[in-house]
């Protein structure tokens, strides 16, 4: 079986690997010149199954408007004229309310969870090294109604197979202490201790490498112009150079760039860019910096020890396709890294980065058949939590491709929850 993978982000990749893995006959096409250039080149690196909570949340609306106007803000909108956007706000705010909140997390959840183990599975088999710490996640608090307002959710994920665990102020300096200097203004945390962390450019371009040992094909510096349609199904694929890529079986995974393939086929795909911001900081020595993985919810930032370097993401900006790193907002990532870790690293050395997050309006990823299509799989909406769904994902999407039963229900993950 010949099979088209479009996009070769930790979501494109890990696809294309148990694809090949089965047996099918491989070729990925991405516009840039290697795996994990775009999304899943600097991101925070949480596996973060614990944290499968969506941006759409009771709370989330009032917060957004206080938000309003502030260069820091943790959710920030441009306002401009776009249609698509509008829509996906209108959808957005329909699934803030409680209800559909937790609905939303046990979709979540299901997939990150699933990803977690087979990401274990594939480390095991390839022995891949991608500074990945097993040490879990630990959520921190300094806002007692934001701490308390975030109780509810440690219940709903423990009954749905995860395990949380409260723990005090002391308790979080206990689990990382380089926290030691913030101590007098830690409400409380939750912590993970399956969750991991990891660089998610480094087991892409890895597991590249592996499927390509199987015999996959990586087309590279190829753009995909459009797909051509012969009835229910895609013939091929054309590119901007005028080549026509023909397979079996083809897979949408292009992150935020994904809608606008679809569109042309009377496909509406509620996915659109949110940026995102991070920033790498070499340790060069430095003893402060920390080795769990954090989330600091009064910023909504995330930190990530990758060897010796240390990670700091956060905030999401809608602002359409522009991936340009906006000053003030990367570098109000670096003060605070640096007022809650003095001693984290060299400052001076810290490397500034942008991506597009690929965001559903549910915060839940889109994984199934194309609706009218025989032969058209997606697997895109990630959001946030790409890499920790990201070889979950993959291998569903290879069994609907080699028509094999998943391994878990597909239910609520499909284009068809949005008509």
């Amino acid at each position: 079986m010949k099979v088209v993978v479009l996009g070769a982000g930790v979501i494109g990749v890990t696809t294309a690997w148990w694809l090949a893995r089965s047996g099918a006959e491989v070729t990925v096409i991405d516009r840039q010149p290697g795996p994990a250039l775009e999304t899943s080149f600097a991101n925070g690196g949480q596996i973060s199954a614990n944290h499968a909570t969506p941006w759409a949340a009771p709370g989330t609306p009032l917060k957004a408007l206080k938000w309003l106007g502030r260069i820091d803000a943790p959710l920030l909108f441009h306002l401009r004229s776009d249609a698509a956007l509008a829509a996906w706000l209108l959808r957005f705010l329909a699934n803030c309310t409680r209800a559909r909140t937790q609905r939303n997390i046990e979709r979540a959840l299901r997939v990150a969870l699933y990803s977690r183990r087979q990401l274990a599975a594939v480390r095991a088999e390839t022995n891949i090294a991608y500074d990945q710490l097993t040490r879990g996640i630990l959520h921190i608090f300094r806002d007692r109604r934001e701490y308390e307002a975030a109780l509810p959710a440690v219940e709903l994920m423990n009954r749905l197979g995860c395990e949380r665990r409260i723990v005090d102020a002391d308790g979080c300096v206990a689990l990382e202490p380089a926290l030691a200097s913030a101590r007098r203004d830690l409400i409380g945390g939750m912590f993970s201790p399956d969750d991991e962390s990891g660089d998610a450019r480094t087991f892409t371009v890895r597991l590249a490498e592996k499927a390509e040992a199987l015999g996959a094909c990586f087309r590279c510096n190829t753009e995909v112009a459009r797909l051509l349609v012969s009835g229910t199904r895609i013939a091929a694929v054309e590119t901007t150079s005028g080549d026509e890529i023909a397979a079996d079986m083809f897979v949408l995974a292009l992150g935020s760039y994904s809608p606008l393939l679809l569109k042309p086929l009377g496909l509406a795909l509620p996915v659109v860019p949110a940026k995102g911001y991070s920033v790498t900081v070499p340790i060069d020595g430095h003893q402060g910096a920390p080795t769990v993985s954090l989330i600091d919810d009064e910023f909504k930032m995330v930190y990530s020890r990758l060897g010796e370097r240390l990670r700091v993401a956060g905030t999401a900006e809608f602002a359409g396709y522009d991936v340009s790193v906006t000053q003030a907002r990367a570098r109000f990532l670096l003060q605070k890294a640096i007022g809650l870790f003095p001693d984290c690293g060299d400052a001076s050395r810290a490397e500034f980065w942008a991506g597009l997050r690929p965001s559903t309006p549910d915060g839940v990823p889109v994984i199934g058949h194309a609706p009218g299509f025989d032969n058209l799989v997606l697997n895109t909406g990630h959001g946030t939590l790409g890499w920790t769904m990201a070889v979950g994902s993959g291998r569903l999407a290879s069994d609907l491709i080699l028509g094999q039963p998943p391994e878990i229900p597909l239910n609520g993950l499909g284009l068809e929850r949005f008509r």
